[in-house]
């Protein structure tokens, strides 16, 4: 035999075996026909040179993941790579997100009601991939909480025991019960004007958390007496001004990104013109309102109303002639545009139509093959077996001239919802033709088809199917084959087909493999 009969039987055995012509297929069958025919191909021996080369560890996964060419084996060491070398960086942030998460759960059980809702928010969002936004967002929450948390409440339970307030546990075992009878005590007005100073000092416009505005305001609201301090007292200030300086700070900078906006819009929007009668009336009342504001002495803010005038007056100017302009075109587009919606609508029920049967609603022929070709391919390429099985519901025609199509119809469609139900999400379920219908189970052997067969099959033999107050006695014969056990796909749906013409044969209403 030579070389070129070789190329011939690898190219025959591809059309048996229902693969197509694609490099890696090819060889593969090249090197089975070569090693029949006695040739030594070097190409062929690649890769048993390079599996003799790993440990015995790597040569068992090889096997169990049916490594068969050169890509696969490539594929493989790639990935095991990426597994066995992640960066330190990957690791170190996995650490730093399990010890944040452990550190929320901590703060979820503490007695703060607060507290314990914003954990559980923050766990949340650490539990999925969140953006740096709200990542942002949320580490605000917490300077806001830190800074206006408030435990002046617990100085009124000082007649009562020791109050301490690094330990709620503490505080509550040291009260004393027999001192409930004392009048109660008198307000700390301190504590209040100090609790409402550090709300005022969190921030209103500025997003961020000036450090030493957080650090007087941890100082104030720990020890409130501090309030009658002079050093105190200018520190407060200081932090006001500096507050009002970043509130300053972020106006500007939002404004000056308005400007920027506006640069850019101003090129476009005299070719935005709304196509209404209304939009001429609407952008005077713009420029009516443009005229009357003021900008409060802030030269951002005039810059933004000069702009912002400029563009009302040009689109003013320029509202008539387009209107006109999209008046004799609107028409036309209307129509085109219920014409393309309908073509839109036709084609997606064309789609749905392809692929489903309009009696049972289930995958029809066409969908099933589609499917098959899908768990032919997960199959060559990675081993995995699935399993068909034929179904076929008996004396079906005496249905038929018994009670009408209609009764059949009725019936059909009730062992579909039988079927679907039974079936699996990774299950493919479809009507064959007629009265056949085909289920395709995703890794499944022949024993596993053989139990979903007579699932359905009992539920059908004791379903109470009733078509105008008559009970129809309904019973279904099975075929089941895997593929691991034939040759091709065309093999494996041809033996279940003869396993259920076997069925039949032998009496109906029971399941037959082969």
């Amino acid at each position: 035999m030579n070389i070129q009969e070789i190329i011939r039987k690898s190219i025959k055995r591809l059309e048996l075996e229902g693969k197509l012509l694609t490099p890696d297929f090819y060889a593969e069958a090249f090197c089975k026909e070569a090693s029949k025919a006695g040739f030594n191909v070097d190409d062929c021996s690649k890769l048993e040179k390079f599996r003799s080369m790993l440990n015995k560890d790597f040569q068992e996964e090889l096997k169990k993941y049916h490594i068969k060419t050169i890509s696969e084996f490539a594929h493989f060491l790639i990935s095991k790579l990426n597994r066995t070398n992640p960066s330190h960086c990957s690791n170190l942030l996995e650490s730093q997100t399990v010890f944040t998460k452990r550190v929320l759960q901590v703060v979820e059980v503490l007695h703060n009601k607060e507290a314990a809702e914003l954990a559980r928010k923050s766990l949340d969002l650490l539990s999925r991939e969140a953006s740096p936004v709200e990542i942002d967002q949320y580490r605000q929450l917490w300077v806001n909480f830190i800074t206006t948390y408030d435990t002046t409440f617990l100085q009124k339970l000082k007649l009562l025991g020791d109050v301490d307030t690094t330990s709620l546990r503490k505080t509550v075992e040291n009260l004393n019960l027999e001192n409930l009878h004392l009048a109660p005590s008198q307000p700390f007005e301190l504590s209040k004007v100090a609790s409402l100073l550090v709300a005022s000092l969190v921030p209103s416009i500025a997003s961020e958390v000036n450090e030493k505005i957080a650090s007087i305001s941890q100082k104030i609201k720990k020890d409130p007496s501090l309030l009658e301090s002079e050093s105190v007292e200018a520190e407060i200030k200081s932090a006001i001004s500096l507050r009002i300086a970043l509130d300053k700070q972020s106006v500007k900078e939002m404004i000056e990104s308005i400007d920027g906006v506006l640069d850019k819009l101003s090129l476009r929007l005299i070719e935005m013109i709304e196509s209404s009668d209304s939009s001429t009336v609407e952008i005077q009342k713009i420029k009516k309102e443009l005229e009357s504001y003021n900008g409060g002495g802030i030269t951002n803010f005039t810059i933004a109303h000069k702009k912002l005038y400029t563009i009302a007056t040009a689109l003013e100017e320029n509202t008539q002639a387009l209107t006109k302009d999209l008046k004799k075109h609107s028409n036309e587009v209307t129509l085109l545009s219920k014409r393309v919606e309908q073509l839109e609508q036709e084609l997606q029920r064309a789609k749905e139509q392809s692929k489903e049967d309009f009696l049972t609603k289930l995958f029809n022929k066409r969908a099933l093959e589609e499917y098959m070709n899908i768990k032919e391919a997960e199959f060559t390429r990675y081993g995995k077996n699935y399993s068909v099985v034929f179904f076929d519901l008996d004396f079906f025609k005496s249905v038929n001239d018994t009670y009408g199509h209609d009764a059949g119809d009725a019936v059909l469609f009730a062992f579909a919802k039988i079927l679907k139900k039974e079936a699996r999400n990774v299950d493919v379920v479809g009507r064959y033709g007629g009265e056949e219908f085909i289920a395709i189970l995703g890794e499944t052997d022949v024993e596993g088809g053989v139990v979903f067969a007579n699932k359905v099959r009992n539920k059908v033999k004791n379903a109470r199917l009733m078509y105008k107050e008559n009970r129809i006695e309904l019973t279904v014969s099975c075929g089941v084959s895997e593929r691991k056990t034939h040759f091709s796909l065309q093999n494996t749906v041809k033996s279940a087909d003869e396993a259920l013409y076997k069925a039949k044969q032998n009496g109906r209403d029971r399941v037959e493999t082969k």
